[in-house]
């Protein structure tokens, strides 16, 4: 397997809420001693974090399966459960994150930027804590909730201020270690380079990265070669470099053609992907003009490409002629680049609060005395209820009435008998409606019992 991965699907698994504990203190002599059971503790998060020291997403096509710890259970004595551990996942600088359907959900720049991609289940209340004047000694506690599950794709796009374009063995990996510390593999065979290499090159005060690409030939768009799939790396690039082999000795190679190729596969890319890269500023590198042969080619091609409106420089990346001038003409460009970014304006949060009287649920008629209720705090309030408890059953009615279902379902004709789903059509739960039971009737007989429900 390659140690260069630069795409993966990732499902991730956020922890569940531990549940709450029903407990009634028991001391010598204290056979009241009331409830005690503690609530569960929170579910971990999944966390995606830029760290600049991670290069690839190799990790994660090894292992794309990952999720965070449980909150553990209550427990008597008023004792909390332990929250889980969060799970962080480290990702390389410029990853894009996706859902399956192709939304972004965020483009993460810059080291130690974080997303929460999977939030964890909140831990379920112990008995303890749902202790009320109606109700003082409670024989249930709720559950704890689902954590949250998430399937998404990380794309990774190399951060660099300056792309390297050209055919296989043209030169570009020669030209980025001449220019910067980068050591990429050069050899005398096309597509060397199988891997994005990025260099840190200094021009006078400016200081700019280098990103060299496997090289592209005719055809790529339709899968040629090593394809498109890692002109991705330069979409972040401000200025292109064309590098053009004027050495080479295959039939039908010039460096205007070559050029006018490496164009029409760039705008195959964008008709492909939507990133159009018609308006960032190129530069043209005339290599190899070490060669006799090449900087007599060079310079007759050199007025046609300028005419064309494209700045050219001859250059020799073995000798490294002419790499000091190309160096600040590049820097030159990427200035301008950054001068030209729009400033960032200041992240205002806006809050807006729900209205008054707003209903947080609806109830949907399904027709024959069947109706939906559909709203997240029913559906979360359900998951929490522990339904083989009949005093847990009766105080998920009274929570349901208090949010004014019962009426709304009366609205909405239900009878007698009416058959009530709550939840999305893939997972409800099926009650059947007495509107003769009194929700906030108070409850009696023993723990874990209600009377209403017999």
């Amino acid at each position: 397997m390659p140690d260069f991965v630069d795409e993966a699907v990732l499902h991730v698994k956020a922890g569940n809420g531990g549940h709450g504990c029903a407990s009634v203190h028991r001391e010598k002599f204290k056979p009241l001693g009331g409830p005690d059971g503690g609530n569960g503790g929170r579910g971990g998060d999944v966390v995606l974090e830029v760290d600049t020291q991670t290069a690839t997403l190799l990790d994660y096509q090894r292992r794309p399966h990952r999720a965070a710890e449980n909150g553990t259970p209550g427990q008597g004595g008023h004792r909390s459960g332990a929250n889980g551990e969060h799970m962080v996942l480290t990702v390389p600088d410029g990853t894009v994150v996706t859902r399956m359907d192709g939304e972004v959900i965020a483009d993460l720049v810059g080291h130690g930027t974080r997303l929460v991609l999977a939030q964890g289940g909140n831990g379920g209340l112990g008995n303890a804590a749902l202790a009320s004047k109606k109700r003082k000694a409670p024989g249930f506690a709720l559950k704890g909730e689902e954590g949250e599950g998430l399937d998404v794709r990380l794309e990774m796009k190399t951060i660099a201020d300056v792309g390297l374009v050209g055919f296989p063995s043209a030169g570009k990996s020669s030209l980025i270690a001449a220019m910067s510390a980068a050591r990429p593999k050069i050899a005398d065979y096309p597509f060397t380079t199988l891997v994005p290499n990025l260099g840190v090159v200094e021009a006078g005060s400016v200081q700019y990265v280098v990103a060299d690409v496997p090289g592209l030939i005719p055809g790529a768009s339709d899968g040629k070669g090593l394809g498109l799939e890692f002109l991705r790396h330069i979409e972040r690039c401000s200025t292109l470099l064309h590098v053009l082999d004027c050495a080479t000795f295959e039939p039908g190679r010039d460096p205007v053609s070559d050029l006018e190729a490496l164009e029409a596969e760039l705008a195959a890319y964008g008709e492909q992907t939507g990133v159009d890269l018609s308006d960032r500023p190129r530069v043209v590198a005339l290599n190899k003009v070490d060669v006799p042969d090449a900087r007599e080619l060079a310079d007759m091609v050199r007025p046609m490409l300028e005419e064309r409106g494209y700045k050219v420089m001859e250059l020799s990346a073995a000798s490294r002629e002419g790499l000091r001038e190309l160096s600040y003409a590049l820097g030159e460009q990427v200035a301008a680049a950054r001068r030209n970014e729009p400033v960032a304006e200041p992240t205002r949060i806006v809050l807006r609060p729900k209205l008054i009287g707003d209903t947080p649920f609806e109830v949907v008629p399904l027709g024959d005395n069947v109706f939906r209720v559909r709203g997240d705090k029913p559906a979360r309030w359900v998951r929490q209820t522990d339904f083989s408890n009949d005093e847990a059953v009766g105080y998920l009615a009274e929570r349901l009435n208090r949010l004014g279902i019962e009426g709304a379902l009366a609205k909405a004709g239900a009878t007698q008998g009416a058959e009530v789903r709550i939840g999305t059509e893939e997972d409800s739960v099926v009650f059947d409606w007495d509107d003769s039971l009194d929700a906030e009737a108070v409850p009696s007989g023993p723990r874990g019992t209600d009377a209403r429900l017999g």
